[in-house]
């Protein structure tokens, strides 16, 4: 009986700090406002997608985002243009369609996204910038 208690506390550890990893992971993706602006400058060749409707994208938008919209039929093609050994930077207007649009990045393959947390609503409110200039230029597609 002893070592069936042991057995079942060595479990209960290993589940418990399984799935504290995977909150850490969790964590280290998803970035505050300021932690995300951080984080387009310290990655200046990373994507940044805004992946709210062109409406929403066109009523302002963070400096050279480029618009694929997640309710777009066309989602999943355009996204598979982009390089998946690059960093993307992902954001919507409260964070819903990008935890979204992350989750199903990184099952397709790509293996660094980061998620703004709030997305744009919570950008704003922590007085950092938006414009409705057009990007600079367009993702690059994938390494050839």
């Amino acid at each position: 009986m002893k070592t069936y208690s042991l057995l079942l506390v060595l479990l209960l550890t290993i589940f418990a700090t399984s799935c504290s990893g995977e909150q850490s992971k969790t964590s280290r993706t998803t970035l505050a406002p300021t932690e995300f602006a951080e984080k387009i400058r310290s990655l200046p060749s990373a994507d940044l997608i805004d992946v709210r409707t062109p409406e929403e994208y066109s009523g302002g938008h963070l400096k050279n985002a480029f618009n694929i919209d997640w309710n777009s039929e066309s989602f999943d093609q355009k996204i598979s243009s982009l390089d998946k050994s690059k960093p993307i930077l992902v954001y919507c207007r409260s964070g819903s369609r990008s935890s979204a649009a992350a989750s199903r990045m990184r099952s397709s393959g790509f293996k660094e996204v980061y998620e703004l947390l709030g997305g744009i609503m919570k950008w704003t409110t922590s007085g950092l910038p938006v414009t409705t200039a057009p990007p600079a230029a367009r993702p690059q597609s994938k390494a050839k």
